[in-house]
């Protein structure tokens, strides 16, 4: 009887390491973290805080320049915002150039706190990005919180597979999302 369940026991573990070696037979994708969603586009996949009330737009809410939204909302305002742009430039090859063109569209007034390469899970051949992390005031228009209130925001920026670039956006009311969050909204993003 013993030696029936230590086989059995051995086949379980034999099957478990097989799918772990073998996965899905597809690119690495991102871990999600716990109560978060997931923004799906052609070119990228990315996490959004949903258990912090990220909720997705939709197509006929967004601006037609953003392939996906989810907002945070209070009060009639838009407290925090992760947005997807593809193919938002041209002449675009790589990371850094999709940064450099992302990065102009930033804003007058956005203190840049920090830029880093940074690599991606997904498609091996597109997982090269670059993070910018910055600061600056709303402006109080388009129902943005009140002007001079304080907003972070990290943007991430490269070209898929297809050579299509991408640019998201995480933008929030400064401390309602903890420098984890934000890292965790990179580590969320998944090139294909």
């Amino acid at each position: 009887m013993t030696l029936k369940k230590s086989q059995a026991l051995g086949a379980a573990v034999a099957a478990l390491g097989l799918t772990l070696l073998t996965g899905c037979g597809g690119p690495d994708a991102a871990a999600v973290p716990d109560g978060w969603d997931t923004l799906d586009t052609r070119s990228v996949s990315v996490g959004y805080p949903e258990d912090q009330g990220y909720a997705v737009q939709s197509a006929a809410e967004r601006s037609k320049a953003n392939a996906a939204v989810a907002l945070r909302e209070e009060g009639g305002l838009w407290t925090g915002m992760v947005s997807v742009q593809l193919d938002f430039a041209t002449g675009v090859g790589d990371a850094k150039e999709a940064a450099a063109a992302a990065g102009a569209g930033i804003g007058l007034g956005t203190t840049r706190k920090e830029t880093a390469d940074v690599r991606l899970a997904g498609e091996e051949g597109a997982r090269e990005a670059r993070r910018i992390d910055y600061e600056f005031t709303s402006t109080g228009e388009e129902r943005t919180p009140n002007k001079g209130t304080p907003m972070t925001g990290v943007l991430v920026a490269g070209v898929d597979s297809s050579d299509v670039p991408f640019a998201i956006r995480l933008n929030a009311v400064k401390g309602t999302l903890t420098p984890e969050d934000l890292d965790r909204f990179v580590t969320s993003i998944t090139v294909k």
